[in-house]
């Protein structure tokens, strides 16, 4: 993506306000989205229906003037239309659907899959522990559950005399996955109304006790589970985590806007993979770009929480089910992972 592209964009576009919300069209506007790759550009306007004929007038002007910019080679605009939720209902429904008594629910969640989210919640609510909170961690990741590897368990849940599951506890946290349900081998080919029901069973169908954080590994993307949870599970907060490449960072966009457009706070962004130090020269390598997140926190004015290499260590011991502030608390990356615990712990107070 040409950064100077995307500037060029935004210092025209910013010219202008949103008829919705009123706010200038820049890049801190979650109504606008631009995607710009080798000169090619989609720009996305979330739009409102009472001022449809006003977007339309936007989307004219936009064509007319961003396509005479150098290097911009083709231009797309599109209009969408969302169901706005009223707030107030919103909050009825997640006081009738999801129950947990926990005192912060928090959802680590990315755009994408394969920038290292699960590996993430796994850690952070250790290192939760090893400050001394009570932590439960929730596998919302239905189609490719890990946490039950990450953590070294392979047994099955129980149920107590109330018909509800109990979790599973390794290293003194409370676990739960549709990982302990399934087949490790067997895929989970679900429907929508499937998916949210099962969701919901690990809600409320768990007998989580009282909590201090209850962590959730949401599924990548921001599709219909991820909007269910975020609007029914009453999240006091999410985090984001991509690598620094600009192809991770536009779907971490996304994920940052989603949870803005339900009213969820964004406690910080993560940057995993950030860099490898090399056994023979011990330098440092950025492999996918360097400050990405960093730079993006900055952007959308939330918190950085931290940056994380990539390290074989944390790979083997993620293969292994022992996390790193088990196995190495000693080591670097146990440290940096407890430092972005009490962050998060000092967010919430």
């Amino acid at each position: 993506m040409s950064a100077k592209n995307l500037q060029s964009i935004f210092n025209f576009t910013k010219n202008y306000k949103d008829p919705s919300n009123k706010l200038p069209l820049d890049e801190k506007n979650e109504n606008l989205q631009v995607v710009e790759k080798n000169g090619m550009v989609n720009i996305s306007l979330t739009v409102s229906k009472e001022y449809l004929e006003d977007y339309k007038k936007l989307s004219e002007l936009f064509k007319e003037n961003l396509g005479k910019i150098d290097g911009i080679l083709s231009l797309n605009i599109a209009l969408t239309s969302e169901n706005r939720t009223n707030t107030s209902n919103t909050s009825k429904l997640s006081e009738r659907k999801f129950k947990v008594n926990a005192k912060n629910i928090i959802a680590i969640a990315s755009g994408k899959g394969g920038v290292g989210k699960s590996t993430f919640a796994v850690n952070i609510a250790v290192a939760l522990n090893q400050i001394g909170k009570k932590v439960g961690l929730l596998d919302a990741d239905i189609y490719g559950p890990s946490i039950p590897r990450m953590m070294g368990i392979s047994k099955k849940p129980e149920a107590n005399e109330n018909n509800k599951l109990i979790p599973l506890v390794s290293f003194g946290i409370k676990c739960m996955s549709i990982g302990f349900l399934v087949g490790v081998d067997t895929p989970t080919i679900w429907r929508g109304p499937m998916v949210m029901k099962a969701l919901e069973q690990m809600f409320n169908g768990v007998e989580w006790g009282e909590l201090d954080y209850l962590i959730i590994d949401l599924p990548p993307g921001t599709g219909d589970a991820q909007l269910t949870l975020a609007q029914s599970s009453k999240l006091s907060g999410s985090i984001i985590v991509s690598t620094p490449q600009d192809i991770a960072l536009i779907d971490a966009r996304k994920g940052i806007n989603m949870f803005k457009k339900v009213g969820v706070p964004i406690i910080g962004l993560i940057e995993n993979m950030s860099y490898f130090i090399c056994d023979n020269c011990n330098e440092k390598h950025f492999i996918f770009s360097t400050d990405g997140a960093k730079k993006e926190s900055k952007k959308f004015q939330i918190p950085f929480l931290g940056e994380l290499p990539i390290d074989k260590d944390l790979r083997i011991q993620s293969d292994k089910g022992k996390p790193c502030c088990i196995d190495n608390p000693k080591g670097s990356i146990a440290k940096t992972y407890i430092e972005i615990a009490k962050k998060i712990d000092q967010s919430k107070k």
